[in-house]
């Protein structure tokens, strides 16, 4: 359980969050939102109005302003920094498009391909990067600032299909029929996501979540196999002194107890999961971020506010506990939910 007890009378942002996910004493749980920088917010919308997704990610000027709107609205205790988990495939020279959503046009098949899979992550993430260093200076301890990447067995699945389709086919049918090859295109997504996650901590990310969105498609035997041995292979190259880790995997229930062995420091937990269950489960292990329904958003203000409460009553019982939904903001969420959802988290307390 976490001990409240012991924990400074007032943290600043940027120490609860690290603290949480290290499973330390707190003052009161920290609070962000996956997609909290983007689509719901009329500033946002401006933006994008002028320019593209891709030349935004690029943009170190737009991408730090995007990132901070949020902040300056809600005053979350974490900001993440706005990219994409795909730019990094840039570097093994795959033709990457967003219309709106993300497409490849010469997409991998096989082991032949991945000689495409040779050049450095540095320059298609140089972007992102700068970004984390202009963020770093303007945050100071207001926030702490989160870095991201996507995990080797969804950086594949996006990488094998020239659309991805629901059921990950492509990756999926591969892994059955040459799962060897599929191990080595694992073992280079491995090398791209752990330089990503290196990168973005040199350039001041206090904290990395790495998005593995697909390996809920995969059954026990098979993730152990697959994305969760990659995932392993990520965090033993960033070393034992790496920032705090999250790991989320969206529509895993069923892996819990795997994800909680990897050695991340946070297991970010979905929608479809009881955060008290998690808790009573794999909380001592790990500290737990989540997770409330995105679509609880659109529900009037008081309900909101009943469900964070009750939230952060569930995860007390874990050693940690980041509040956050259990997937990314809906574009279609009221500005004002948002700012119920944070300031309940802000005014519960320990």
């Amino acid at each position: 359980m976490s001990d409240t007890s012991q924990a400074p009378v007032a943290l600043e942002p940027r120490a609860r969050f690290v603290r949480a996910c290290r499973g330390e004493p707190v003052d009161r749980a920290p609070v962000w939102l996956m997609r909290q920088a983007g689509r719901y917010l009329p500033e946002y919308k401006a933006l994008r109005a002028k320019s593209s997704f891709l030349a935004m990610c690029d943009s170190p000027e737009l991408a730090a302003e995007i990132s901070l709107q949020p902040h300056r609205r809600f005053g979350m205790d974490g900001v993440v920094v706005f990219s994409d988990i795909l730019l990094p495939l840039r570097a093994g020279g795959l033709e990457l498009a967003f219309n709106p959503g993300p497409s490849v046009a010469n997409p991998v098949r096989g082991l032949s391909d991945l000689e495409r899979l040779t050049g450095d992550v540095g320059p298609a993430i140089a972007g992102t990067c700068e970004t984390l260093r202009r963020l770093r200076r303007e945050l100071g301890d207001r926030a702490a600032l989160i870095g991201f990447a996507g995990a080797p067995w969804t950086l594949a699945a996006y990488a094998t299909e020239s659309k991805l389709s629901r059921d990950v086919e492509v990756l999926s049918a591969l892994s059955w029929r040459e799962p060897d090859t599929v191990l080595r295109i694992l073992e280079r997504m491995s090398e791209i996501c752990a330089e990503t996650l290196r990168l973005q901590i040199e350039a001041g990310a206090d904290c990395l979540q790495v998005f593995d969105t697909w390996a809920g498609v995969l059954d026990r035997p098979r993730f152990e196999k697959f994305a969760g041995r990659a995932l392993r292979d990520v965090l033993a190259r960033l070393g034992r002194d790496r920032p705090p880790v999250i790991v989320f995997a969206r529509g895993a229930a069923h892996l819990l107890d795997e994800l909680a062995d990897l050695g991340a420091d946070v297991v970010s937990l979905d929608w479809r999961i009881d955060l008290a269950d998690a808790a009573a489960r794999v909380g001592q292990r790990v500290s737990l971020q989540g997770n409330l329904d995105p679509t609880a958003l659109l529900a009037p203000l008081p309900v909101i506010a009943r469900s964070v409460r009750e939230l952060i009553r569930a995860g007390r019982k874990a050693r940690g506990h980041v509040l956050n939904l259990g997937h990314g903001v809906l574009q279609t969420t009221p500005v004002e939910a948002v700012a119920t959802f944070v300031r309940t988290a802000q005014e519960a307390g320990g």
